[in-house]
């Protein structure tokens, strides 16, 4: 059959853009290397040309080797595939800069070359790049099933077309069976760290409830397994609600029932929540109801244990009116910080009941209720969805997160105090819903977030927590105000700062091993040794850490090359199930299970973590420490630590961030200007 000439068309242009392409490749290859770069641009070019056309993405797949052997990923970390994140793959093609987006897609192109083992490449396995392949398309499921919006046109014109006809391609030669695979594992991976923040899990799992309800969707034979799980955690966990039917139906059903019908679906909704860390809107309605059906069903439907069920009947007042506040389909994540606040026993606290009544009874400010309504809505109103807020962060203290922003110092305080301290996060809520100041102390003198200047962050975070939201802009400007009062002082101010921002437990003595006016590491050997006396049981006299305490790590990628100065909490330090000595950490940062190279994989689950937590072997966390704190009165046996230890730490701090900094006589090195270590990211 003859073309059509529509179809003619199509193909003499995509003739033409490639026979340009491999010009402009073939320029590039013969080029000198300090010449290539002249003949970027001109390839850059041809493929945007050949990847806006239909069957340009398996046009530049067939030059993928080519496209490397010329030169076109040298001095960029595309050079490397084995050291690059499935998770940047998205942010990278949604960049608006088309050079990026470009590259970005021929970087995957390449991967499904290597994958399809039309490419050996040196560095990285067809296995590797088809796992690499899955875990993006899972990662980006909507460029699958969506257009473009109204949005992203404007931004990105016919560039976000080119977007989802590489990833139609990508599924087309990879297959949906894997994608769902590595999306569900994706999925649990972040739900055994049982995050305070889960609305993205919850729209992921949403758009993929409505992928597989659609007839034009084909999600692959593997789609109905492993998926039920966590779909029927939101919209049809009991029989009930299984078939999704409606709150109003729900309710009605619920009404019509026995005592046996409704324990039934309580221990159902209190089984799906602990086991998944999500809840349920049809979990809030029932919840609700039952407060007028028996205590017994409110602690079987919030799954207490013991203690729990002891704190309810105690308490019972206060809980169903907290409840009753708090408890609504839109806000029903809450149940779940409600049922492990209660499972703590902090209510037992003496200042925390009447801590939480003055919670219940408070007027919030205009901008913390303008706050409140422009980032979640204003159903429920502002108050009630901040004291929703309050139970998630006091029964998941481990679960707060950083969001897209420089303010781990203040996420970590948030955390320090609901998991220390919890009357005292109860003041600092109050102080910021009520009255839109927090005055701290330092040395006596107060500090003010309203006169302090501004903080760590450069614009007010959106993507926290309702407590978060509050009480961060407030917290980050006193941090960066006693900072400031103590610049002039030699040495880093983190040794004045931790203990008078996070609280007196922050041990006063202080450790750094970086100077901090040249950025050079110093007395590596004394450092290591006094962190393994005052943490390690062996030569600590067998002492737990008591309170949390705060430390500063350098986190590198993958590559092992230095990040950023990052605040995190020691928690603890103990024997994981294989027997290895591990130090279990809170990272503010929304994802604790990160790659840091040369080994060195954060662990969030499987190694005796308990939720929220995340862990190394002390080695291996002792080789990205850089500032810890302990009690200087008790010293521990610095001098019983093996040589052979310290010196195999000292290899992982050379081998990666320590790669530059190390000492003028060892390495003549310049200090990068935005290595100073007095400001944690």
């Amino acid at each position: 059959m003859k073309p059509t000439a529509d179809v003619t068309g199509e193909v003499t242009t995509l003739d033409k853009r490639v026979t340009s392409l491999d010009a402009a490749v073939h320029a590039m290859a013969e080029a000198p290397d300090f010449g290539k770069h002249t003949k970027l641009r001109r390839v850059l070019e041809a493929l945007r040309r050949v990847l806006l056309q239909p069957g340009g993405a398996a046009a530049v797949q067939a030059r993928a080797q080519a496209l490397e052997e010329a030169g076109l990923f040298s001095g960029t970390d595309w050079a490397s595939p084995e050291i690059l994140l499935p998770s940047l793959v998205g942010p990278g093609l949604r960049s608006g800069d088309v050079d990026t987006v470009v590259v970005e897609a021929t970087s995957e192109l390449r991967m499904l070359a290597i994958a399809r083992g039309e490419f050996a490449h040196p560095t990285f396995s067809a296995d590797e790049a088809r796992q690499f392949l899955s875990q993006v398309l899972a990662m980006n499921l909507e460029l699958l099933f969506t257009s473009p919006s109204e949005a992203e046109r404007a931004r990105q014109g016919r560039t976000a077309r080119l977007i989802r006809d590489l990833f139609r391609h990508l599924a087309d030669e990879i297959g949906y069976d894997s994608v769902l695979d590595k999306l569900v594992d994706e999925i649990w991976r972040i739900l055994r760290q049982r995050p305070i923040q889960v609305d993205q899990v919850q729209s992921l799992i949403t758009r993929i409830a409505i992928y597989r309800g659609d007839p034009d969707v084909d999600l692959g034979a593997s789609a109905g397994q492993g998926l039920d799980r966590l779909i029927t955690s939101l919209f049809g966990t009991t029989e009930a609600c299984r078939d999704d039917p409606g709150l109003e139906v729900f309710r009605a059903r619920l009404e019509a029932m026995d005592t046996g019908g409704l324990q039934y679906e309580a221990s159902g909704f209190a089984r799906a929540m602990h086991d998944t860390g999500l809840v349920s809107p049809y979990h809030a309605e029932l919840l609700r109801f039952l407060l007028h059906e028996s205590d017994y069903l409110v602690g079987e439907a919030l799954g207490l244990a013991d203690t729990g069920r002891n704190c309810l009947l105690r308490y019972r007042d206060l809980v169903h009116r907290l409840i009753e506040e708090a408890v609504h389909p839109q806000t029903a994540q809450c149940i779940y910080g409600l049922a492990l606040l209660l499972d703590r026993g902090i209510l037992y606290e003496p200042p925390v009941v009447p801590a939480l009544w003055r919670q219940l009874a408070l007027d919030l400010s205009p901008v913390a209720r303008e706050r409140l309504t422009t980032v979640f809505g204003d159903e429920p109103e502002p108050k009630a969805r901040l004291t929703a807020g309050v139970l998630s962060m006091l029964g998941q203290p481990l679960g707060v997160g950083q969001g897209d922003n420089p303010t781990c110092q203040s996420a970590r305080a948030l955390s320090m105090w609901a998991y220390n301290d919890p009357d005292y996060l109860l003041q600092v809520v109050v102080w910021a819903a009520r009255d839109d100041e927090i005055i701290m102390h330092f040395e006596g003198q107060p500090v003010s977030s309203k006169d302090s200047a501004s903080g760590v962050a450069s614009t007010l975070p959106t993507d926290l927590d309702p407590v978060s939201l509050l009480v961060v802009p407030h917290l980050d400007r006193i941090y960066a105000e006693m900072g400031r009062r103590c610049a002039d002082r030699l040495g880093d101010p983190h040794r004045w700062v931790n203990p008078e921002f996070h609280g007196w437990w922050a041990a006063r003595g202080f450790w750094i091993n970086v100077e901090v006016a040249t950025g050079r590491l110093v007395d590596l050997d004394g450092f290591l040794r006094q962190f393994h006396a005052s943490y390690h049981p062996s030569y600590n006299g067998g002492q737990p850490v008591i309170h949390p305490q705060p430390a500063g790590v350098a986190v590198t990628d993958s590559a092992a090359r230095y990040v950023g100065w990052h605040a995190i909490t020691i928690l603890r330090v103990a024997p994981d199930p294989q027997d290895v000595m591990r130090v279990y950490f809170f990272n503010p940062n929304n994802d604790s299970g990160q790659d840091w190279g040369d080994g060195v994989v954060v662990s969030t689950a499987g190694n005796g973590e308990r939720f929220g937590e995340a862990s190394l072997p002390f080695d291996q966390f002792a080789s990205r420490l850089y500032i810890f704190h302990a009690d200087p009165l008790e010293r521990g046996e610095p001098e019983g630590v093996p040589t052979e230890d310290v010196a195999r730490i000292i290899g992982y701090v050379e081998r990666s961030w320590g790669a530059d900094r190390l000492p003028a006589g060892e390495l003549q090195a310049t200090k990068d200007p935005s290595s100073d270590p007095q400001a944690p990211r």
